[in-house]
This record gives structure tokens, C-alpha cells and sequence, in this order.
């Protein structure tokens, strides 16, 4: 880089990359342990996610006990929630509250967005190019961009065409006010159309949702969360937290070992009604061992729902359009709504499959299809994001070949556990690409990633090491066990954001290692008692791979 272009700003030890989540604990974690730390938030606050999606509905599909911070005890005594599943508002506070106590704003720069990101060979340092032109450099650079924070390109037809009211979930800039008496269409039917659908349908004058491929949606059953509960939970936090980090989705696991056809119709059924009523990450999907991995006994859960369904939704040929009829339960990640289904059986509301009619253009008042005009006073845009490798790519990063990342990347994403990247030294990813975050509480794969990566880098620090880069063969038995995994499963039958198939151009790759938080612990545990096979110190590496670790975990 250009010298001139350099301010004096001092080095320091580490570079952070977002304040949600991740950037928090970051932040935390590493001044604790007296590492010096910059870290650089696009957003004007701490909040990540849980800022920037601020729609109608949004909320955590995972129960909020399990989705907060482990890492102290006097934090989660004094912190209540009152949902079952809180929604943004609440969740923003959350973070908010523990940025507070622990006195972390001060090491984060807002409104400051990470514009490129160098690796200098000569100093082994990394210098970050920000929005503002300024130069900052430290010894690591580390991501808590997030997975889900790089809204995707708006890929709908003749968008530009459209002079009325435009809004995406993603970036959600007006009141649901804004909406009511007008002609509103949504464009998608992921989780964040799922939630907001409802909310717009009570205060719209018509609703048209304009749906690609439906999903499974299971019913939230959200609700105030008693005293006693509370209560309970807090009574035996360490206990809870224990079970989550050892589970297989970092939530309390509920074990079964008996298959779908292990029991009688009837009695199938019954557990399929009970679990729809409890619902959740372990509701009906979870019900049986083998669903997620037998196609005949995903199949009869998969209609159970599609029954659901035409139960709930009164007309038929609609009830027929929202049955998620192409791919099995669980191989997309299940949505959680409140009152989806029932929202259709409202006259104010119709459903158009994208699949039967295209959006050819839009003209300054409508959108326009294969089989007719759709007029619309506003437009809101629920097509998701450019998940995990969007967020990765905006640092627009150049590791010691001098390729950019997504230039390593082009052909199919690699990485080291899902932390570390070959060719990019001391740069490391939290909840990055093949880690479990795909597929978890995100929360607790943060933490872990978090300490994982904190040990690794004293590891360094106290053997007078200065550069960590992950081997380019323990980088390919990583994909190889996490390709392996997926395709143990009927995640591996199905195109979904999992794989980047909703990015035009974007490799066909499995994001996530699905063999469980839990497991990938105790790996990720025992590569660090070896002495981190995998990894270059230096340019020494432990010759043992993450390899025969994984075998014998199994």
C-alpha cells in the first residue's frame, strides 16, 4: 500500500470486524487478556443483525435462554427475558446491556466500514483499508461480520421501473403505518417474509405475496415467559449451559434413538401431533433418529405438515401452493411463524407461485407476470442474504499470494475448521464458512470460536511466534469431513441459501459442518492439546491433521 496513504495510528494486536454477537465477545475476551484491540462497526451502535432488522415480526427463532451469553454468571442473573422468543427490539437491548457493563463501546469505531484488507508479508501485519481512506494495522484481523449480514443484490425483474413505496427486510427504513390502506406485494417466503407477512396483511388494504418456493413453517408458539421459569432456568444456568455446548444444535438436546418406523402408524402420528404442539428446533423434524437421513421416514413427517396445512388454509388451490412439496423437512432450515397459514384464509390476502407464473418486468405501479398485472401502491423485498461468504468478501481481502479471497474461493469455498483460511495468515473467522454456525445457536459457536480462537493466539504470543496460518492440506480433510457429513444427510438432496444457490454465480458448496456443536468441541478441544495440528506457527506445523482427531471423536 501506498505510505502516503498511512496515518500514525500505532499498531495493535488485533482488528475486529463488526460489533454484534461476535464483535462483543471479541472485544471482551481479548482486553481481558490484555491484547490491544480496534474494532470497526458499519452500523452507528453495537447490534449486528439484530440492529440492521428492524421488520415487522422479526424476532430469534431459537429460545431466548439458549440465545445469550454464557461467559458470566453475574450477567445472566441479572438479565430476564421475556419471551420464549424475543424479538429484535429486545435481543438489541440484550447486547446493548452487555456492551454497557462491560464498558466495550470504547473499542469499537461506528459508522466505519472495513473496505479492504491486506496481509504485508514483510511486517507480518495486516492493514485495513476504512471507508474514510484511514490505514489502520494490527497483527490479526478478525471477522464477526456475521453469516447473515450481506443482504443479497435485488434480482427481481424491472425493480427500477417501480416509483412507489420500495422497502427490503434487511434494511427495514419505514413504519408498518407506511403500509396500511395500500396495495402491498412481498417478494419471498423465508423466515423474514414468514414474520412479517401477518403484521402487513392486518394493516394493508390487499396483500399479494409472490412465493418461489414454499417452505415449512411450524408454528412459533411464542409466549410470555411465567416467573417460575425464569426462575428455574436461572437456577441451574451452568447446568443448561453445560448441555447446550455438548448438544448436537447447542440448544438441550431431547435424544431419540427410534426411527420412523419403529412404531405403529398411530402412534407415529400421536408423536407427530405433540411434537407440532411443542414445536421448536425439536419439534416435529427431530422427532425421530433417522429423518433427517432416511427419505421414506422423512417423508411421512413431511406430510404430516403438508396435512397441516390444507387443514388450516381454506381454500385449496391455495393450501396446494403453500405445501412445501420440493424438498423434504429439514434439508432447508425450518421457518417459525405465527399465524402464516392462517394469514391466507384473510380476503385481503392472495398468494402467487412464482413457479407457476414468472415476474417478467414491473411497471412505475405494478408487477408484471407470465399470467397477468399485479398493481401495487409498495414493494417489500424479503429475498435474504448473500449468507456467510458475502460478509467475507466485502473486506475484500489479499492473503500473501496476492489473491483476493474470493479468487481462492471461486471454485468452492475451503477453510479450516471454519476459523482459518490457507494463504491468509493471522486472519481468522467466527462462525465462518464450515463451522457449525450454519446450522446452531449461533451463540454458543461464537463463544467457542471466540476462546478457541484467543487460546490459539496466546498459544503464539507466549512461544514468540508472529504468524498462524492454516496448512493447505489440513484446510482440504476439513472439506472433505465436512462434504462427507452433508452428504450423510438429506441436506445433500436440496439447492437452498445453504449451498449459495440463491446467489447467481456463487459456488455450489454446503456452508456449514453439520456433525454437531457438541462434537466439533471436543475436536476443536483436542487440536489444541496437540499442540494445533493443521496450523503453522512460524512455519512449523504439527504433522498430525484434524483428520484422525475427527475419527476418533466419532
Amino acid at each position: 500500500m501506498n505510505s502516503t496513504s498511512t496515518t500514525d495510528h500505532e499498531v495493535v494486536d488485533v482488528i475486529g470486524v463488526g460489533a454484534g454477537f461476535t464483535g462483543v465477545y471479541l472485544a471482551h475476551r481479548l482486553t481481558t487478556a490484555g491484547w490491544t484491540f480496534a474494532g470497526f462497526e458499519a452500523g452507528p451502535s453495537v447490534g449486528g443483525t439484530w440492529f440492521w432488522n428492524t421488520y415487522p415480526g422479526a424476532r430469534c427463532d431459537v429460545e431466548s435462554i439458549y440465545y445469550s451469553y454464557s461467559f458470566d454468571e453475574a450477567l445472566q442473573q441479572e438479565w430476564t427475558w421475556s419471551q420464549r422468543f424475543a424479538p429484535q427490539a429486545e435481543i438489541l437491548s440484550y447486547i446493548e446491556h452487555v456492551a454497557d457493563r462491560f464498558d466495550l463501546r470504547k473499542h469499537f469505531t461506528f459508522n466505519t466500514r472495513v473496505v479492504a484488507s491486506t496481509w504485508n508479508a514483510a511486517d507480518r501485519l495486516w492493514e485495513v483499508r476504512l471507508d474514510n481512506g484511514e490505514i489502520r494495522r494490527s497483527r490479526y484481523l478478525i471477522s464477526g461480520a456475521g453469516g447473515l449480514s450481506t443482504p443479497k443484490d435485488f434480482d427481481v425483474p424491472g425493480l427500477s421501473n417501480f416509483t412507489g413505496l420500495k422497502v427490503s427486510t434487511s434494511r427495514w427504513n419505514i413504519s408498518l403505518d407506511d403500509l396500511a390502506g395500500k396495495r402491498v406485494a412481498v417478494i419471498g417466503t423465508g423466515s423474514s417474509g414468514v414474520q412479517a407477512i401477518p403484521l402487513i396483511a392486518e394493516v394493508a388494504e390487499h396483500l399479494t405475496v409472490f412465493q418461489r418456493t414454499p417452505n415449512y413453517v411450524m408454528p412459533a408458539r411464542n409466549a410470555e415467559l411465567a416467573p417460575d421459569q425464569v426462575a428455574a432456568v436461572k437456577d441451574n444456568y451452568a447446568a443448561i449451559r453445560e448441555e447446550c455446548r455438548h448438544s448436537p444444535g447447542g440448544i438441550p438436546d431431547r435424544p431419540v434413538t427410534d426411527r420412523a418406523f419403529d412404531v405403529s402408524d398411530a402412534e407415529r402420528k400421536r408423536r407427530y401431533e405433540a411434537a407440532y404442539e411443542r414445536s421448536g428446533f425439536l419439534g416435529v423434524g427431530a422427532e425421530f433418529a433417522d429423518l433427517l437421513f432416511d427419505e421414506e421416514a422423512n417423508r411421512t413427517a413431511s406430510e404430516f405438515i403438508h396435512d397441516k396445512i390444507r387443514e388450516i388454509v381454506k381454500d385449496p388451490v391455495t393450501a396446494e401452493r403453500l405445501v412445501p412439496k420440493y424438498h423434504p423437512l429439514g434439508a432447508k432450515r425450518s421457518v417459525f411463524g405465527t399465524d402464516y397459514y392462517e394469514t391466507y384464509n384473510r380476503p385481503n390476502v392472495s398468494l402467487v407461485s412464482l413457479r407457476e407464473e414468472s415476474i417478467e418486468t414491473m411497471t412505475e405501479n405494478a408487477i408484471v407476470t407470465s399470467n397477468g398485472t399485479y398493481e401495487v401502491d409498495a414493494i417489500v423485498l424479503a429475498i435474504g442474504f448473500d449468507a456467510f461468504t458475502g460478509p467475507l468478501y466485502g473486506l475484500n481481502l489479499t492473503g500473501a499470494s496476492g489473491k483476493k479471497l474470493q479468487e481462492v474461493w471461486s471454485d468452492g469455498i475451503r477453510s479450516y475448521l471454519g476459523i482459518m483460511a490457507a494463504d491468509f495468515p493471522n486472519f481468522f473467522m467466527v462462525g465462518g464458512p464450515l463451522s457449525p454456525a450454519l446450522a446452531s445457536n449461533v451463540v454458543v459457536t461464537i463463544e467457542q470460536a471466540v476462546d478457541w480462537i484467543a487460546d490459539l493466539i496466546e498459544h503464539a504470543r507466549d512461544t514468540g511466534a508472529t504468524q498462524i496460518e492454516a496448512t493447505p492440506e489440513a484446510q482440504q480433510e476439513w472439506v472433505d469431513i465436512t462434504e462427507w457429513t452433508v452428504s450423510q444427510t438429506l441436506y445433500a438432496t436440496t439447492d437452498s441459501w445453504y449451498r449459495g444457490s440463491n446467489v447467481e454465480g456463487k459456488p455450489n458448496t454446503f456452508m456449514g459442518y453439520l456433525g454437531g456443536v457438541g462434537k466439533y468441541r471436543r475436536m476443536c478441544t483436542e487440536i489444541a492439546k496437540r499442540g494445533y495440528p493443521g496450523v503453522e506457527i512460524d512455519g512449523e506445523a504439527t504433522s498430525r491433521t484434524v483428520g484422525p482427531i475427527h475419527e476418533e471423536i466419532a
